[in-house]
C-alpha cells in the first residue's frame, strides 16, 4: 500500500520502497558473497544461526497476517505537525544507532542512550505540540477478530520460532543468576527493551511514516532503522557485515513486527512477539 495523495508523495514512497528493499537484498547477497551467513541471535555470546532460521518464521507470519482480518484503517489529519513528528522521531532514530556504535555498545551505554533518546525526545516534542489535533486515529471499530486474530500469526511464528528444529540454543543465564535477579533482569529488559522499542519503532515512527508513504515503505523504513541499532550489541567489527546481518535478522523481523501493528493497530501482538524475542532463550532452560 503506498500513499496516493500527490505525485510527489507517490514518488517519495516509491524510492523509499525500492531503496529499502534493495538494502535487503543486497545484504542477504553480501553475506552470501562473504561466507558471513551466520547470525547472531543474542547480544550475551557469539553463538549464531543461519540466516535464513530467522526468515521462515518472520515471512510465515506475514503470510498469515495478510490472510487473517481485519485491516484496520486510519483517521488521517496531515499538516505540520505530522511532518514535524515524522522528522523528530526518524533522526531520534538515526541519532541512537549511531551513537551506540560510536559509543562501543554494550550497557551503560545502551540504556544511557536508548533512554533519552527514545523516550524522552518523545514526550518533549508531544509536550510541545501537546495543542494540535492528533496526528492519527484508528476509525474501524474494535471486534473480536480485531482483537483476537492476531493470535493466529503469532502462534505460528512462536511455534516456528521456538518449537521446532529452527529453534536458537537457550541461553545459561537463568542457571547463572538466583530468581530475584532473573526476575528482575526480565521485567527491566522488557520494559526497556520490548515495550518500549515497539512503542517507539513501531506505534509513533512507523504510524508517522505510513501517513506520509503509504503502509510498506514505512514498515521498510522503520524496520532498517530498528534493525541498526542492533549493530551496537551484536557487531563484530566489520561495518558492512555487521548492518547486513542485522538487516537480514532484526530487519526481517521488523517487517513481521511492522506489518502486525499496521494491519491490526494493537499493541498486544508486537509485544508478545518481541518479549519473546528477549525472554524464551533465557526461560527455555528451566522448563
Amino acid at each position: 500500500m503506498l500513499n496516493k495523495t500527490g505525485g510527489r508523495a507517490h514518488v517519495e514512497a516509491l524510492i523509499v520502497l525500492a531503496t529499502g528493499l534493495a538494502i535487503f537484498v543486497g545484504s542477504a547477497l553480501w553475506l552470501l558473497w562473504t561466507g558471513n551467513t551466520g547470525v547472531r541471535y543474542s547480544a550475551d555470546h557469539d553463538g549464531t544461526v543461519p540466516m535464513w532460521w530467522r526468515w521462515i518464521p518472520a515471512l510465515a507470519g506475514i503470510a498469515l497476517v495478510r490472510l487473517v482480518p481485519p485491516d484496520v484503517s486510519m483517521g488521517v489529519r496531515k499538516g505540520r505537525k505530522l511532518r514535524i513528528e515524522a522528522a523528530v522521531l526518524l533522526a531520534a532514530a538515526v541519532l541512537f544507532a549511531t551513537t551506540l556504535r560510536l559509543a562501543g555498545g554494550g550497557e551503560p551505554a545502551h540504556t544511557l542512550l536508548k533512554l533519552p533518546l527514545l523516550l524522552g525526545v518523545p514526550a518533549v516534542m508531544f509536550w510541545l505540540l501537546r495543542r494540535e489535533p492528533a496526528t492519527w486515529t484508528a476509525e474501524s471499530p474494535t471486534t473480536s477478530w480485531r482483537r483476537y486474530g492476531p493470535a493466529i500469526p503469532v502462534a505460528v511464528w512462536l511455534a516456528l520460532s521456538y518449537a521446532g528444529p529452527l529453534s536458537p540454543p537457550p541461553s545459561d543465564y537463568a542457571l547463572e543468576v538466583d530468581a530475584f535477579t532473573l526476575a528482575i533482569t526480565i521485567v527491566v529488559v522488557l520494559l526497556v527493551n520490548s515495550v518500549l522499542e515497539e512503542v517507539f519503532y513501531r506505534r509513533w515512527l512507523q504510524t508517522r511514516w505510513e501517513l506520509l508513504l503509504g503502509r510498506w515503505p514505512a514498515i521498510v523504513l522503520a524496520s532498517l532503522l530498528w534493525a541498526a541499532w542492533h549493530i551496537g550489541i551484536q557487531g563484530t567489527g566489520s561495518l558492512q557485515t555487521d548492518l547486513a546481518s542485522t538487516f537480514v535478522n532484526q530487519g526481517v523481523l521488523g517487517l513481521f513486527l511492522g506489518y502486525l501493528w499496521s494491519k491490526y493497530r494493537t499493541m498486544w501482538p508486537i509485544l508478545v512477539v518481541h518479549g519473546a524475542v528477549n525472554v524464551v532463550p533465557v526461560l527455555t532452560p528451566l522448563l
